[in-house]
């Protein structure tokens, strides 16, 4: 994993907050053990506290993984409520079904197979809270399929937007084959924060994490 805070910052962070209990937290410790992506502990933290406030009846994931986010959120969900989660991935949405199915969220948590490209422009409900984390060379391309099925008042968080770091280096100061990825975050972050739906802030926790509040359907 790339972090824009230090090791020891890190790791004090984490001796500080608690990894969740339950299956979910089983799934948590498995996934660091064995490298598998999922979200840091400190952004998982943080959607935890933004999901308290909120209380979402509806929550749209873009990029499945292995369900630990999906199953973190439902925590956080309002009486009656439902999480969408995207991903076109067999190896990783093997492992997330059975990881639904060992939390009791089959009913909850409903899995969309396939590329998020094609499925945005069918999906037509409005969702309380979108979280997008999955390929970071189309965030520009997902952003206007994320702000149509947000409401007034809906929340957009976005993750690992940073890139270890290197998203404020030049476009010639990183590796050639990082750049295409490198222009296509910095115009996503430059959008989200001038775009006059969306209030924004950019957060350096974990790879660094984009909250964006839809102001208005302007």
């Amino acid at each position: 994993m790339n972090y824009v805070t230090d090791d020891d910052m890190n790791l004090y962070l984490r001796t500080v907050q608690p990894m969740y209990d339950g299956i979910l937290g089983e799934i948590q410790k498995q996934s660091i053990e064995h490298d598998v992506p999922i979200v840091p502990h400190e952004t998982a933290r943080l959607l935890s506290v933004l999901l308290s406030i909120k209380k979402p009846k509806k929550i749209l994931e873009i990029g499945t993984a292995v369900g630990f986010s999906a199953g973190l959120m439902s925590r956080y969900l309002g009486q009656g409520g439902s999480i969408t989660t995207i991903d076109r991935f067999e190896i990783m949405l093997k492992d997330a079904r059975e990881n639904i199915k060992k939390m009791d969220l089959e009913d909850t948590i409903t899995i969309l197979e396939g590329d998020a490209a094609d499925i945005l422009p069918t999906l037509q409900e409005q969702y309380d809270v979108i979280f997008l984390d999955a390929a970071k060379g189309q965030y520009g391309n997902f952003l206007p399929h994320c702000i149509r099925l947000l409401p007034v008042g809906g929340i957009l968080i976005v993750d690992d937007v940073l890139q270890g770091g290197s998203i404020a280096k030049t476009r010639f100061s990183v590796p050639r084959r990082q750049r295409t990825i490198h222009k296509r975050m910095r115009n996503f972050l430059w959008e989200i924060s001038h775009n006059d739906c969306l209030e924004s802030c950019i957060l350096p926790v974990g790879d660094g994490v984009a909250i964006c509040y839809k102001k208005s359907d302007k």
